[in-house]
């Protein structure tokens, strides 16, 4: 599976005091890019809370290298990478559209929990991730 990528725009109610895009806002950009993937490639949350197994974030890890302002258009990129046994990574990166200058680069790690709150491995997600990582191979 190749890079899902996804436009977006900076709405001004999400810029700080100092006119630029607030940090924590960086992290919505990036969980709405990974929603959208997730549901392009046929994963569904709702279903998946029925079936009482949460998909979770464990880690982040953020480089922030510059800015968007109000009005910027950009676009958000992930690729899904298997990471160990019961968990998997989101490689996602922003960049500007103006000039496609990088404005953060991010790395997601997450995993599945089961009603009993103990790591799985669906056999939804592990058909996803042992496809991405037979591509990456």
């Amino acid at each position: 599976m190749g890079k899902y990528q996804i436009d977006m725009e900076v709405r001004d109610y999400e810029c700080d005091m100092a006119d630029g895009v607030n940090n924590s806002v960086y992290m919505s950009y990036l969980e709405h890019a990974r929603h959208k993937y997730l549901a392009s490639i046929g994963i569904n949350f709702a279903e998946f809370a029925r079936k009482k197994i949460g998909l979770i974030v464990i880690r982040a890890e953020l480089d922030f290298k510059l800015s968007l302002m109000s009005g910027d258009e950009f676009t958000v990129s992930v690729e899904m990478e298997r990471v160990s046994k019961l968990r998997f990574a989101f490689n996602q990166e922003i960049h500007r559209k103006k000039d496609g200058k990088l404005v953060l680069a991010g790395k997601i790690f997450g995993t599945a929990v089961g009603e009993n709150g103990r790591p799985t491995m669906p056999e939804e997600i592990e058909r996803i991730v042992g496809e991405v990582a037979a591509t990456a191979a």
